[in-house]
């Protein structure tokens, strides 16, 4: 089982940025899927960014594409999601995602992580 933190969130103005982390723990995976997700109120959870271990590659999805950066640091077992120009639209609930199985490197449906973190708000006004 893996444990997921997230922080990070905060109330910004359009044209802002925000860095979110997260902190993972409880594995000894030597690799590991993990991805961000958020989900608005009233709307299904959709995938933000993919990462996974060992690889140069990054999965975005288009409406975030070239705003939002994800990385991680497979030493501090933490993942970051670097976000610029943000948007009304982007305010979400974000959550951490992380998945040993191969299946799941580089994915963004919900359905492929069974690990998940509490999540962390990030607002954007106009």
């Amino acid at each position: 089982q893996v444990q997921l933190v997230e922080s990070g969130g905060d109330s910004v103005q359009a044209g802002g940025s925000l860095r979110l982390s997260c902190t993972a723990s409880g594995y000894t995976y030597s690799y590991i899927g993990m991805a961000w997700f958020r989900q608005a109120p009233g709307k299904e959870r959709e995938g933000v960014a993919a990462i996974y271990t060992g690889s140069p590659r990054s999965y975005y999805a288009d409406s975030v594409k070239g705003r939002f950066t994800i990385s991680q640091d497979n030493a501090k077992n933490a993942l970051y999601l670097q976000m610029n120009s943000l948007k009304p639209e982007d305010t979400s609930i974000y959550y951490c995602a992380a998945d040993p199985r191969w299946a799941s490197f580089g994915q963004l449906i919900p359905s492929a992580y069974k690990n998940w973190g509490q999540g962390t708000q990030v607002t954007v006004s106009s």
